[in-house]
């Protein structure tokens, strides 16, 4: 049944992305409302995923990879879903859209459900939802942010060069693209920050300080310290809009990076060894 349920997702989720494809073309209010209303679709038979998941483990669905990453991809269903009621936000809505089916497709051919790893932290297991949820929400705002930062440097680019398209009148100003950039960024890091702080303290409480050390946590330490660097330049007005767009982009890539680190850390052992 999950199967079945996830598999109709991703050829909905597919379909949506034609009929939003095909809005950014060519302007049409009616292929607009019609992806609007299979990504809804799709957020629905995500969501009825996530509860066959759920009664399968008895607890909430976060905790293998599959689960974080069909938590994942339901979120930036939900993130699109709201964005689309911007005005001049048809782009946003689509690369979020492309972004998310990939995250869902590789899902289903990489990943599947299984045993939860981590319940023998048992004693720490509030703490670990608690983590693993802001962790996960923290990435979607990143995953935004990341696409307003593309967004600017797009339309950047085409504005140095004078060439004024169709696009480029359909997308927002530079500063409104910047400014949500940074305010994501805003809200996304004391997010992630507060997250690896609960993770800490489930160390420590397991009484496992050498998982401080670890390449996840190291390397997750110094991801926070790209987003701190671009809060703090971005206060400082010390660089161009370019430039910070393009740091919230290096920032976002090694995040991604961090995320593959699971594979080989001993912190969240994705794998169950």
């Amino acid at each position: 049944m999950l199967t079945g349920i996830y598999d109709a997702g991703i050829y909905i989720y597919a379909l949506s992305l034609l009929f939003f494809i095909s809005d950014c073309i060519r302007r049409n209010r009616g292929a607009k409302r019609m992806g609007t209303g299979l990504l809804a679709l799709v957020g629905v038979l995500q969501a009825g995923a996530l509860i066959i998941r759920a009664v399968e483990e008895q607890t909430l669905p976060i905790f293998t990879t599959f689960d974080f990453l069909l938590l994942l991809s339901f979120s930036l269903v939900v993130a699109s879903l709201i964005i689309n009621l911007l005005q001049r936000a048809e782009f946003a809505v689509l690369l979020l859209g492309i972004i998310g089916f990939c995250v869902m497709v590789l899902n289903r051919i990489w990943f599947t459900p299984g045993i939860n790893p981590l319940k023998h932290w048992e004693t720490v297991h509030g703490l670990l939802v608690l983590h693993i949820t802001l962790a996960n929400l923290s990435f979607v705002i990143y995953t935004v942010a990341a696409v307003f930062a593309v967004m600017y440097l797009f339309l950047h680019r085409k504005l140095k060069g004078k060439k004024w398209t169709d696009t480029v009148r359909r997308l927002p100003s530079l500063e409104m693209l910047d400014s949500y950039a940074y305010s994501l960024a805003l809200i996304g890091t004391p997010i992630l920050t507060v997250s690896f702080i609960v993770a800490a303290l489930s160390v420590i409480s397991e009484g496992r300080l050498n998982l401080l050390l670890d390449l996840k946590v190291l390397a997750t330490f110094a991801g926070l310290g790209f987003y701190y660097f671009y809060l703090f330049k971005k206060r400082s007005h010390q660089y161009s809009g370019s430039f910070m767009a393009k740091w919230i982009l290096a920032g976002y890539v090694f995040n991604i990076i961090i995320f593959v680190l699971n594979t080989w850390s001993d912190f969240h052992h994705w794998s169950g060894e």
